[in-house]
């Protein structure tokens, strides 16, 4: 279940909200037409560090950005708006760049010298509010019968950056809670 909208069983934006504070257990089962309650046995009313969310990832296809659904843009927003004032860094996964750039479909390794590539990042940077060096352009695996190095290497910085996103607001978050 993505942020579809609702009517088609969307995740409400409270709910995102809640995971990113913590409050949502393990196997708690989302509702697109009503958010959890305090009462609900699946509802973690003392979450814990290890509870909370330590990065907001979005995986947007750049194929399909200009046609997002502007209630889908919303949502995100309104949680990366909580996010922000979270103080939880973010990150936007762009996928599927070799099937918006022709140049870069023939040889990914020229995803960095891609006009149309930064052109994208730009429109989700407009779009969505993120800065453009919190994008992450990278190809999908998708008809590929084995790995390649290209495609795995972008995947792996993108990986590599949130994971260490994600480690400094544990240590911003200890250092604050010992003070």
């Amino acid at each position: 279940m993505g942020l579809e909208a609702e009517e088609s069983g969307g995740i409400k934006p409270e709910d995102v909200i809640e995971v990113l504070k913590g409050h949502i257990l393990d196997g708690y089962t989302f509702n697109p037409v009503q958010s959890i309650t305090k009462d609900h046995k699946k509802y973690n009313k003392n979450p814990k560090l290890c509870d909370k969310v330590h990065c907001l990832v979005s995986i947007v296809p750049a194929d399909n950005l200009s046609i997002m659904n502007s209630k889908v843009i919303d949502k995100m927003r309104t949680i990366r708006q909580k996010a922000t004032e979270l103080a939880i860094p973010q990150v936007i996964v762009l996928t599927k760049v070799d099937q918006t750039c022709m140049m870069v479909n023939e040889d990914l390794r020229n995803i960095s010298r891609s006009k149309k590539i930064k052109e994208k990042v730009q429109e989700c940077s407009n779009i969505l509010g993120n800065s453009p060096n919190s994008i992450y352009p990278v190809k999908n695996y998708h008809a590929e019968t084995t790995q390649d190095d290209d495609t795995d290497a972008l995947i792996l910085m993108a990986l590599r950056d949130i994971v260490n996103f994600a480690n400094d607001h544990v240590e911003d978050q200890l250092g604050t809670d010992n003070m």
